[in-house]
Order: structure tokens, then sequence, then C-alpha cells
């Protein structure tokens, strides 16, 4: 048998292969993301584009929105190795992850996307936060940074911090303890299920960064947004499966390592001046009330709210056994610097 050129070089590829003792094989990951791509992945899809582009396609993240696993199962499936690579939100399951809930806490006074990544990468690099997300076989590989969340909602708007009394609101872990204290009641869901709970009635409003309002269509159904209230954030960190990590070649290892940085100041860069300025046009598209409330209620508001958070949150994680008071200080000091 006669064979092609093309078959004839693969043949003497393989033996050449065979002959030294190795068969070299592209590296290929799976990446658990949901919803769609959006200014909240553009990091993780920057960081695959520069990954293949340096290993000249013999490394590449396969992005998956939604069909390796549920947002809320994202850490389990890193941790027996699903996927290899994960997005997930710390208050989705905060018991999962209880040390990384520290950047959730209420009032921080985080103030640039740049700030959020600092003191995020500061409280990952930490000995007790390595360990606990190695009990997911994972490692924090980055943040993904959001800006202060703010509300919108469906029906008369809030002319006080008193209206929100009684108002079921879409709002996970520090988020959803502030809002509590104005008399709230926070219901926690992923992203993915908020305009649907909006549209049946199950809440009235939702906490979200302003990507995420549009993203999710919330804007679509909202009456008005709150332009000031910032009581936080969440923390979405990208995580890594440990032995996944382990068993990458140097070169592949450098690469992924190495885009991280540039990864997120493309994020950022596309969060300030693509995402935000989409965002002040469509409020006033949609016929979007804005509602802003004093700096008396806000301060208020703040004193209510983030001191009493802190301490609960130490006494809660010392019962975990963290160094909760060493966590927590590390973060306000990280972001006063």
């Amino acid at each position: 048998m006669t064979l092609s050129p093309k078959a004839t070089a693969v043949a003497v590829t393989l033996s050449a292969s065979l002959f030294t003792g190795s068969v070299h094989a592209a590296t290929e990951w799976n990446v658990s993301l949901w919803g769609q791509r959006r200014a909240f992945t553009e990091h993780v899809e920057k960081l695959a584009e520069l990954v293949e582009q340096k290993t000249k396609g013999d490394f590449t993240l396969n992005l998956s929105y939604g069909g390796l696993s549920n947002n809320r199962e994202n850490l389990d499936g890193i941790s027996f190795g699903a996927f290899e690579m994960a997005q997930f939100c710390a208050g989705y399951h905060p018991d999962k992850n209880p040390s990384i809930t520290v950047l959730e806490l209420p009032f921080l006074g985080v103030d640039s996307l740049e700030k959020e990544i600092e003191v995020s990468m500061a409280v990952y690099n930490h000995p007790a936060v390595e360990k606990d997300l190695g009990r997911w076989n994972a490692t924090l590989l980055m943040p993904s940074p959001l800006p202060q969340y703010n509300v919108v909602g469906v029906g008369d708007a809030p002319s006080s911090l008193e209206d929100f009394e009684g108002l079921r609101v879409r709002a996970t872990g520090g988020i959803g303890a502030a809002m509590e204290t104005i008399g709230a009641v926070p219901t926690s869901m992923s992203a993915t299920e908020v305009r649907q709970s909006i549209d049946s009635g199950v809440i009235s409003a939702a906490s979200f960064a302003p990507h995420a309002h549009m993203s999710f269509g919330t804007v679509e159904a909202a009456d008005w947004w709150t332009t000031n209230l910032n009581p936080g954030t969440v923390n979405c960190p990208v995580v890594v499966n440990n032995d996944a990590l382990a068993s990458l070649s140097d070169e592949h290892r450098d690469a992924l390592m190495d885009s991280v940085d540039e990864a997120l100041d493309y994020y950022v860069d596309y969060y300030n001046n693509q995402t935000m300025a989409k965002w002040g046009p469509t409020l006033d598209e949609k016929g979007i009330e804005r509602v802003t409330f004093s700096e008396e209620e806000l301060a208020r508001f703040r004193e209510q709210v983030a001191q009493p958070a802190a301490e609960a949150w130490i006494e809660e994680m010392k019962a975990k056994g963290l160094p909760a008071e060493e966590l927590y200080d590390l973060t306000v000091e990280t972001i006063a610097k």
C-alpha cells in the first residue's frame, strides 16, 4: 500500500516520537463559566487568548458558559477534576470558602477595580486562604474585580432608606447583611435566576454591578436604580485544579501564570471604558429613575452596618478555626494603603 505524502509525514513523526520514548500531545483545559460572555468574563477570555498565543496553540482553554456545571457547583467540579478551571462567587456558598468572604464584608471602602484586585490577591496569597481552598483541590488564580453594587427595583422608588422595609431584594453575602439592617428581606440566588424571580414577583429588587444588570436583563424590568447606596461587592475568583496545574509543563505553566496580570489589565480597561460607558445611556433609554440618598442617610447606614458586620464575621470565622482578625486586618490595611 502506498501512503499519501501527508500520511507519510505523520508516520515519520510518530516513529521519531516513539524512538525517543515520548509522544507529544497538546494540552486542553475545560473552563466552567455561566451566563454568557460579558464584562465579568473578559479576563478569562483574554487569558485564553494569551495562553494560546504564547504556546502557539499548544495549550488551549475551552470556555463553557453553563455547559459543564451549575454555577453554584463549580468549586465542587474543580475538587474532583471534572474540569481544570472555573469561576465562582464566594457568596454563593460561603460555607465552602469562608476565608475569602472577608472580601464581601459591607462598606470596606474599596473605590476602584484596581484596588479590588490588590486586596483580593493579598487575601488569596495568605496561607490560611490557600489551605481553605486547598480542601477543594483548588488554587486561586485571579479575582473578577467588580465595582460597588447598587439596586434596581420595580414599583415605587424608595425616597429614603426606611422605604426598603419589607422589600425582597436579591442580595448575597455582606450586601445581604447590609440590606437586612434597613429592613429589607435579602434573598440569595444565582444571577441566572434573578430576572425570572423579578417577573414572577418572588423579589422586587436586585443588587448587582452595572454589567450584570445589563447582562441578566434586570434593566428590562426595572423602574428605579440606586446611584450611591454602594454597600459592597461580591468576590468571584477564578480557580484551577491543583492536579491539572501541577501536571503542566514549565512552558505551559509560565504561559498561564505570566498572562494573569495582562488579562486583569485588559478586564479593568474593558469594564471602565466600555461597560460603564453604556450604563448611563441604558438607564436613560429604559426610563429608569435614579435614586440618590443623602450623605447623612448613607453615613447612618454605614455606621449601622460596617463595624457590627465585621465583628460578627470575625467571631464566626474564629469559631471555624480561621485566623479571622489577621485576615480582616490584612484586608483593611491593604485597602488603606
